[in-house]
């Protein structure tokens, strides 16, 4: 699990997320970016819409992401940045190979990795 200072979870920090920052996407996820100098390391938040499906695997996909973000992404992602990940209907499917892979992708596509 992430350490809570590096998880987004105030209504306020994501929307300012949603409002100020910059996108990027792939099939199965849409990732938000901000600029944020008040916080020392990164920070994440994970949203996962019903249209996914029920509690379970929207929680399983929750876990999915921050555990790969942890294990793979935690020292190569910017500091003093706001991240929030948006699942897309295909990441209901993917195991944490294919959440890797995706992140992976979408963090280079966004030039998010160090």
């Amino acid at each position: 699990m992430l350490p809570r200072p590096m998880r987004l979870v105030k209504r306020e920090d994501f929307r300012k997320v949603f409002q100020a920052g910059k996108s990027v996407a792939n099939r199965e996820f849409v990732c938000y970016t901000l600029h944020n100098p008040e916080v020392e390391r990164f920070r994440v938040g994970v949203s996962v819409s019903k249209k996914i499906g029920k509690a379970v695997v929207r929680n399983r996909v929750k876990r999915l992401v921050r555990e790969v973000i942890r294990v793979h992404f935690m020292d190569k992602l910017p500091d003093q940045t706001d991240l929030v990940i948006i699942a897309r209907n295909p990441a209901r499917n993917l195991d944490f190979a294919g959440v890797k892979k995706s992140l992976g992708h979408l963090f280079w596509k966004g030039k998010l990795l160090r």
